[in-house]
């Protein structure tokens, strides 16, 4: 009796000790990466628009949208386009990368300078309803803000552009921003003033790519 009740005990720690690790004595865990997701994302022409010295908005669904500084007349420009993010890039995100593709229809240059440095905020405004103090930093501060380098030149006029707007994006995902918003102006510091006139059309339309998994 005594040898029957040690054999079923030894035979209970045996199978205890072949199920605690499946009989191989290691687990592993196979990871899949999360796939790579590119989405390109067009403006929202009904938001888009520009301010005019702090004092006049565009007309609605204007064709084009300044920013900077006209060097022939007291006129400065400031743009706003408007990116949905809502159905385009999941909230829980992890941004790999972004960039803003823009068409430059034509730039008016100071005589002595060859290029614009224009500046990209990261700002939050209601979509459609642009107002006059939406134009100034002190009211509206950015954000978030980047330049494009190099900056704008004449070799830019009819041609599509791209800017890195990488960390604008990583700061619009982790504020939990339903549009990426932004608002395009020359730089600050001492430059000479120049102008830089922006496609809002559908053909040639701001777009927004991100990279995210």
């Amino acid at each position: 009796m005594k040898k029957m009740l040690f054999a079923a005990v030894i035979m209970s720690i045996m199978v205890m000790s072949g199920c605690g690790d499946g009989g191989g004595g290691t687990t592993t865990t196979v990871v899949t990466p999360a796939p790579t997701v590119v989405t390109r994302i067009a403006s929202s022409l009904a938001s888009d628009g520009d301010i005019l010295n702090g004092t006049t908005v565009s007309p609605l669904n204007a064709p084009s949208v300044f920013a900077g500084i006209n060097p022939f007349s007291p006129s400065e420009f400031r743009a706003f386009l408007d990116f949905p993010l809502t159905g385009a890039v999941p909230g829980n995100a992890f941004i790999e990368s972004a960039k803003l593709e823009i068409f430059i229809n034509s730039i008016i240059l100071d005589p002595a300078a060859s290029s614009i440095p224009i500046r990209i905020e990261l700002v939050d405004f209601p979509t459609q309803t642009l107002q006059p103090s939406d134009y100034s930093r002190v009211i509206l501060p950015p954000l978030a803000f980047t330049t494009i380098i190099p900056p704008i030149s004449s070799a830019d006029v009819l041609r599509r552009i791209t800017i890195d707007v990488t960390s604008l994006m990583i700061e619009a995902q982790n504020r939990g921003l339903t549009n990426f918003q932004i608002r395009i102006l020359e730089d600050d510091g001492f430059v000479f003033p120049g102008l830089i006139e922006i496609n809002d059309t559908n053909a040639q339309a701001p777009v927004l790519e991100v990279t995210y998994h």
